[in-house]
């Protein structure tokens, strides 16, 4: 089958290469050619989108991530039965779906009935990503969910913890999207406002994808349209 891969980092990313590395079968690389981090689902229709192809199995795309899913299969490879979205560096948990690129990607796949899985490493920073790591675990991931029964209009987001070397194999845990708000908080210079909430200080309602992936498990959780 023919498997989309994409994200919201850019086809240059790191990330997708890993995520690349982590399947298995015919694949084809569809990205923006720069960065959309955040950009939620937002899709072009106002202005033509550029297509480049650098390969037979890799395209850049002057536009959005669900652009991105947009073109791929309706234009690229119209068999696509998967999408999958990342490795994005940084997590995409709990009402995170609302804002990442990396989600919308994979919803605009559900949008058209096609399976997708958003996968997303949350970051202590300054950590640097062991993008091999990512790779071994989204290979287990992967071999998971695409053995599970996915209800029509609704597809997979997968978020990896931050891990010290020596600490335990992460075990695979399906569980509930939290809702609990970001912390919003702003720093005033001059007339700006600028942005200064900490991620790693949201709330951790128990047993929700951010306390699972917080306390050093693979949080997957499954998203309804």
């Amino acid at each position: 089958m023919t498997i989309i891969l994409t994200n919201d980092d850019g086809i240059d990313a790191d990330g997708i290469r890993a995520l690349q590395q982590a399947v298995s079968g015919e694949s084809i690389i569809v990205a923006p050619n720069q960065q959309y981090s955040g950009c939620g689902h937002q899709v072009t229709t106002h202005k033509g989108i550029k297509l480049e192809k650098r390969s037979t199995t890799e395209y850049a795309l002057d536009g959005t991530p669900a652009d991105c899913t947009r073109m791929a299969i309706t234009q690229i490879a119209t068999n696509t039965k998967l999408v999958l979205s990342g490795i994005n560096a940084g997590g995409n948990l709990g009402t995170d779906v609302y804002i990442s690129g990396t989600v919308a990607a994979v919803r605009e796949a559900a949008i058209h009935g096609i399976p997708g899985i958003a996968i997303s490493h949350w970051i202590k920073k300054p950590l640097v990503i062991d993008w091999q790591v990512a790779t071994n675990w989204t290979s287990r991931v992967l071999t998971d969910l695409l053995s599970r029964p996915l209800p029509p209009g609704s597809f997979w987001n997968v978020n990896l913890p931050h891990l010290e070397p020596e600490q335990p194999e992460p075990k695979i845990v399906l569980c509930q999207p939290s809702i609990d708000p970001l912390p919003v908080d702003f720093l005033m210079e001059g007339d700006n406002y600028y942005y200064q909430g900490k991620y790693s200080d949201r709330d951790r309602t128990p047993g929700t994808d951010v306390d699972v992936c917080f306390g050093g498990d693979i949080a997957v959780t499954l998203i309804r349209l």
